[in-house]
């Protein structure tokens, strides 16, 4: 599986991890509070492995592309996946300005990263 060694193909999949992670403790984390009975759940074990696999794709990535590219991809990658689960899972929608920034920050991050 050649394709599975491209950088590109292991930022998405780390930051989808990584987004994964972090949608399931928005939403366990705001019923339950920040306690210490949060941290003892299959919640958090869940959220935790997915950041374990998550953190070796990004050192991989770290370990194969120069920092400054990498880092720029993962801001690109993380932002564009981020506002596309908002409005799928979360039904979260902003304002046309936002989504402009939204835009304009993803050119940015891609553009440095070129």
């Amino acid at each position: 599986m050649p394709w599975l060694k491209s950088p590109i193909v292991v930022i998405v999949g780390s930051q989808a991890l990584f987004t994964a992670g972090d949608l399931l403790a928005r939403a366990n984390m705001r019923r339950g509070g920040f306690v210490l009975a949060a941290f003892v759940t299959w919640w958090f074990v869940l959220y935790f492995t997915l950041r374990t696999v998550a953190m070796f794709g990004q050192l991989y990535v770290l370990a194969s592309v120069p920092i400054g590219k990498s880092m720029a991809l993962y801001g690109a990658t993380s932002i564009a996946l981020v506002n596309v689960l908002g409005v799928l899972l979360l039904g979260e929608v902003l304002g046309a300005r936002a989504y402009a920034g939204v835009s304009l920050a993803v050119l940015a991050f891609v553009v440095m990263a070129l």
